[in-house]
């Protein structure tokens, strides 16, 4: 279906007068993003859900258009003014107690991954695994348990499989020769190392994640 029939049927199906195709290869480009009603109006044309059309959500906003839910339901059930609430999602800042986001984490059906995402805790992880990697894992299992909730033999043996293999592909390159090559290749790692935390947490312990 292309962008002429799509923005026919979200104007006269859905009453939104004022779609039109370039609005919609707009949205399928990425340059602009529709709003919640829209969505739900592009999706009843193309006969598919909200979350379909978004892919895999990565920001707060799209995990809650992913599940069809207004701003409004999801700041009165966290227990947040709606300006504070769209404050955070146009900011990709999420602010609120433990409390407030395990209600965030249950409503939006997040993952540990996601919910570690939504909650900006993505790069402090990052820093501390790629310490963790690069000196003794053992100084980081308590800061990273503090940050993401999994039980903490889980975390020791995964900071110590990824300090292993961190390890092991670094003499790896060094044994073809050239400074050069393992210090793409340590950086690669590094640059990843958050993906290659969960896929580690995934295999030793798959309900984890």
């Amino acid at each position: 279906m292309g962008p002429e029939h799509v923005a026919y049927g979200m104007r006269v199906s859905y009453g939104l007068p004022y779609v039109t195709p370039d609005l919609v290869t707009a949205w399928e480009r990425g340059v602009t993003t529709p709003s919640n009603p829209e969505l739900a109006a592009l999706a009843g044309v193309l006969w598919c859900s909200p979350g379909e059309l978004l892919g895999r959500p990565r920001s707060l906003r799209e995990h809650r258009m992913s599940r069809g839910l207004a701003p409004e339901d999801v700041a009165r059930a966290v227990g947040h003014e709606l300006h504070a609430y769209l404050r955070m999602e146009e900011s990709d800042d999420w602010r609120g107690t433990e409390r407030q986001a395990s209600v965030l984490a249950e409503l939006l059906g997040l993952t540990l991954p996601d919910f570690v995402t939504v909650t900006g805790r993505d790069a402090r992880l990052a820093d501390l695994l790629r310490s963790a990697v690069t000196t003794r894992w053992q100084a980081y299992v308590r800061p990273i348990g503090k940050l993401v909730p999994l039980d903490r033999r889980l975390v020791e043996d995964a900071l110590q499989e990824l300090h292993r293999e961190y390890h092991g592909q670094m003499v790896a390159t060094l044994s073809w020769g050239g400074d050069g090559g393992t210090s793409a290749a340590g950086r690669e790692y590094l640059d990843r190392i958050v993906d290659h935390f969960w896929t580690t947490i995934s295999d030793r312990s798959p309900g984890a994640v």
